[in-house]
């Protein structure tokens, strides 16, 4: 088994060291770049989306059920089925991506509706999150309710915010794999391709990159959150340090 284990590791480098592989339509650069492309535009929609719902919601605290439904439908429907689903959107309005790509535009809307619901819940949450006596001082400072939310209310809930795109983003890195069952591009076609012909060196480097690519999406999106997070605090240790009385005020 071990000895087995190490042939298929060998396999698999090999398949990494093969400059075949490194070139042409169906080589690691372009089906990176068709992954990371679909990824990237998939959730520059979903911001566009979600956003302005979760700012809302969280800023006027109103239809905050909209924010645990769109959970819970995230939670409960699977990609796979809305990208089925929307398939024939795809062919019956020829919409075709780089290469030919039949399913782009469902693998595109599947990925857009996945991302949308933890980038608003995560946006509501840390809207909802921000210290009422700060909303409260910032109206009394004369702000009015739009700029209490680009001053105050969105820079507070930015860590938070940055959670749910990185959530949303190793999500979409993942799943956007599936397109490739309905015959569409990006790394899912070396696991495609791998379980067609029985190459497990294929589709096993299909796989890897794929997790490279979700490990690198969780890395740098947790690194920002984190480092808005401590600006975050460090901006909140000032306040407190500027609003706090002088010695000789409570004298």
């Amino acid at each position: 088994m071990l000895q087995g284990l190490v042939d298929q590791l060998q396999a698999v480098g090999a398949w990494f060291a093969d400059p075949v592989n490194w070139s042409g339509h169906d080589g690691i650069p372009n089906r990176m770049t068709e992954h990371l492309v679909m990824c990237l535009l998939s959730m520059i929609a979903a911001l566009l989306v979600a956003l302005p719902i979760g700012l809302f919601i969280g800023h006027t605290n109103r239809l905050s059920f909209v924010a645990v439904q769109l959970s819970n439908i995230g939670r409960a429907v699977p990609s796979y089925a809305v990208m089925a689903l929307l398939y024939p959107l795809s062919i019956a309005f020829s919409v075709m991506g780089p290469g030919g790509d039949i399913a782009y535009l469902a693998t595109f809307l599947a990925m857009v509706l996945l991302a949308i619901p933890p980038i608003v819940t995560t946006t509501y949450a840390g809207m909802r999150g921000v210290d009422g006596d700060l909303l409260e001082a910032a109206r009394g400072m004369g702000m009015r309710g739009h700029q209490v939310l680009r001053r105050v209310e969105l820079p507070l809930a930015l860590p938070v915010l940055l959670t749910g795109i990185r959530i949303a983003s190793v999500q979409v890195v993942a799943t956007a794999t599936l397109g490739a069952v309905f015959g569409g591009g990006g790394l899912g076609r070396f696991i495609i391709q791998g379980q067609a012909r029985q190459d497990n060196a294929r589709l096993w480097a299909g796989a890897i990159l794929v997790a490279v690519l979700a490990v690198a999406a969780e890395l740098v999106f947790g690194w920002l959150a984190r480092r808005a997070d401590r600006t975050v605090r460090g901006a909140a240790q000032t306040f407190d340090t500027i609003a706090e009385p002088p010695p000789e005020a409570t004298r």
